[in-house]
């Protein structure tokens, strides 16, 4: 049985994991180190094969291929990452770089796909749906992102950015989008975009798990207003994806992700705008935690 090998490369930390193969992904080693983005691009590739090296020397032999999770997206026409977080990433050719310095090829998605595949594969879709053929998954966290797996493949699509709902225009109340539009959905439903529209409303800035409580006793109508606001635009967005991709399963991660109201009023919102007398798609919360980008990453070399 072919060991599965993955990376995934965060701002702040990289994991990688060995899995033992796709029919028994038990992790043989896991093991994390400090991104240091502030290091520089060389310093960050430096890393990944450090930790490659050390994940090699416990599992006994090296790995012929990689699968990593990134931050961003490879645009396929250039081979540069783009819309990365990690800033030092973007416009460079990442992947043919760390090939170049690991002499082995690599299987790239970025970080929202490989969530979507390892949840699809060994996550919460089996458990609920194990005939599913087309699942997104979302990641609602500081920002909103989504990764799209039909027939337990990752869909990257032509320009790189298959998934990514977040960067649909949503409401114009969003305001400007540091992608350089307007309105996006990370700019309202967020834990970022939520907290910015409480800050508007109060003057005062709080965390989203301070707002919750405070909206759930109703002791805070801005607080109200607010959850109001998450479970009314978090309809109307994963609508649109029910309609053009008419997933069986949604899997809903990232901070956001872990608010009960959305799998109560927001399905009964999303239900208002599915384009059927009826709403089947099921939305459900992940199963592996933060486990499942460097899975995902590790089953992108399947």
């Amino acid at each position: 049985m072919t060991k599965l090998w993955g990376i995934d490369l965060g701002g702040t930390k990289i994991e990688g994991a060995v899995l033992k193969s796709k029919n028994d992904p038990t992790p043989i080693v896991r093991k994390r180190i400090n991104t240091e983005a502030d290091k520089g691009y060389e310093h960050v590739l430096n890393n990944i094969k450090n930790l490659l090296d050390d994940l090699a020397k416990e599992v006994g032999e090296k790995p012929s291929i990689v699968g990593i999770g990134t931050p961003g997206a490879i645009d396929p026409p250039t081979g540069l990452m783009k819309n990365s977080n990690s800033q030092n990433l973007n416009h460079k050719p990442f992947k043919k770089d760390l090939e170049a310095l690991l002499g082995i090829p690599t299987r790239m998605a970025n970080d929202a796909n490989c969530f979507a595949l390892a949840e699809t594969l060994m996550g919460a879709v089996p458990d609920v749906d194990p005939e599913a053929k087309v699942v997104f998954g979302v990641i609602m966290g500081t920002g909103c992102g989504g990764g799209v797996v039909v027939n337990g493949e990752v869909i990257n699509g032509k320009q790189g950015i298959g998934g990514e709902w977040g960067h649909n225009f949503l409401d114009a109340s969003g305001g400007p989008c540091y992608c350089g539009k307007s309105g996006c959905t990370e700019k309202i439903i967020s834990g970022t975009g939520l907290e910015d529209f409480y800050e508007q409303q109060t003057g005062t800035r709080k965390r989203l798990k301070e707002i919750l409580p405070a909206a759930r006793s109703g002791e805070d109508p801005n607080a109200v207003k607010t959850l109001d606001r998450l479970v009314h635009f978090f309809g109307l967005g994963i609508s649109t994806i029910i309609n053009v991709l008419d997933p069986d399963v949604i899997v809903l991660g990232g901070g956001v992700g872990n608010v009960d109201e959305l799998y109560t009023r927001g399905v009964e919102e999303a239900a208002k705008y599915v384009f059927n007398p009826r709403m089947d798609t099921k939305i459900v919360k992940p199963k592996l935690g933060d486990s499942a980008g460097v899975f995902g990453a590790a089953f992108l070399c399947e």
